[in-house]
């Protein structure tokens, strides 16, 4: 770590194999939390290049419990978080959807970092049972199209990460990380980021893996599609914009999407839009989150199909229906 230190002490980058190998030595307990800080203190004094941002994604990757769910050829939709923007669980909510479309769900994510309610935070408070125990995870994909990898149940390399992340109190790329390390590997992701950094960081790792993806970030800063402003995208095939039209959907004022002050708040809202009673604007910006989800599983389909799809799963109670039977 010393030399690897004086190295990027003078302005070097590391090669993608050399972050690897770094986090991979991090991630088993090999390096002092002293010299992990300094490491991690590097990546604020200069921009993260994008080949060890996917260094430091194949070490965490290599570190994972494994859980192999190939066989049921899901997505994942997932945001980096970190845009402060404190809205209800739109990516969770339309990961619902997507599943009471029948399209199978592996969703990763964690509690809250900067908002209110983290995926983990509302699912939990529902009364979902987080695990990495496999058959529990196909019961539920079997159940619900739908399982949910709690992101500390699956990273063991956390145990020491997370005391320095803490003890520094400052974002570090471990932020940006999660989205990509979903242990379960799916094939699709729709994947939000909340600055352009970031999303150029995304496309250039996400190129290299095979994975049939999608990288969203709202113009004005959300890390999903918000129907606040155009949305910017970027796929394994084309990059472009998405205005709120492109959805059939009007533009929407910021404060519609709040999420609450509480968790419990957050619960609300989520229920509510299940069972029919979202406003305009929150079942509104879940379907344009779950049709370019549905986009990416079924590329012959357009968006206003996709569109329609979502709608039906959400209007029909399927997505209720799927979510009720994993609940316990």
């Amino acid at each position: 770590m010393k030399k690897t230190l004086q190295y990027l002490f003078e302005g070097n980058t590391l090669t993608r194999e050399e972050a690897k190998q770094i986090l991979l030595k991090v991630g088993k307990g090999i390096h002092s939390e002293a010299e992990f800080a300094s490491f991690l203190t590097v990546f604020k004094m200069r921009p993260l290049a994008s080949e060890e941002l996917a260094g430091f994604r194949d070490a965490m990757a290599e570190l994972s419990i494994i859980v192999d769910l190939s066989e049921y050829n899901a997505i994942d939709v997932v945001g980096t978080g970190g845009d402060g923007k404190n809205t209800f669980n739109i990516s969770t909510l339309s990961a619902i959807i997507i599943a009471g479309a029948d399209v199978n769900v592996t969703k990763h994510g964690n509690y809250a970092a900067s908002s209110t309610s983290g995926s983990s935070n509302v699912l939990e408070y529902l009364g979902y049972k987080f695990s990495n125990d496999i058959n529990k995870l196909k019961s539920d994909l079997d159940k619900g199209n739908f399982c949910f990898l709690h992101a500390p149940l699956f990273h063991p390399a956390m145990k020491y990460i997370a005391p320095v992340r803490r003890a520094l109190k400052f974002p570090t790329f471990f932020n940006i990380l999660g989205p990509m390390i979903n242990p379960s590997s799916p094939k699709y992701q729709l994947l939000g980021v909340n600055n352009e950094l970031n999303f150029n960081h995304y496309k250039n790792v996400y190129k290299t893996l095979d994975v049939n993806f999608m990288i969203v970030l709202s113009m004005d800063g959300y890390d999903e599609v918000s129907l606040t402003a155009d949305t910017h995208f970027a796929s394994d095939n084309r990059e472009a914009n998405l205005s709120p039209g492109d959805f059939g959907f009007e533009k929407i004022q910021p404060e519609k999407l709040f999420g609450g002050d509480s968790v419990e708040d957050a619960a609300k809202i989520f229920i509510s839009v299940l069972e029919g009673n979202g406003t305009t604007e929150q079942n509104n910006v879940v379907m344009a989150n779950a049709a370019l989800g549905l986009s990416i599983f079924q590329p012959e389909k357009d968006l206003l199909e996709c569109v329609a799809i979502a709608k039906e799963s959400l209007e029909s109670k399927s997505a209720l229906k799927k979510f009720k039977a994993i609940i316990e």
